[in-house]
């Protein structure tokens, strides 16, 4: 899961449970859902941000620069 798709299901698990008045539709209940989302939402977004910042960091920094000088052949 990605960046996109994390906020998505935050975003939606935020509008089933804070902007809509109605508890349950028939069998479900729709601020149970809006959490549920939610916090796949904040899982995903977690996970997404510890597997794509440890590949920044890993083996990407350089160390020491080497300046390398050729003599000029002149025949």
């Amino acid at each position: 899961m990605g960046i996109g798709a994390s906020v998505f299901l935050l975003a939606l698990g935020a509008i089933l449970t804070f902007a809509i008045d109605r508890e349950s539709v028939d069998i479900v209940n729709i601020n149970m859902i809006g959490v549920i989302l939610m916090l796949a939402g904040a899982v995903g977004l977690a996970f997404t941000m510890l597997v794509f910042g440890r590949r920044d960091r890993v083996g990407g920094g350089v160390v020491e620069d080497r300046v390398v000088t050729r003599e000029r052949d002149v025949s």
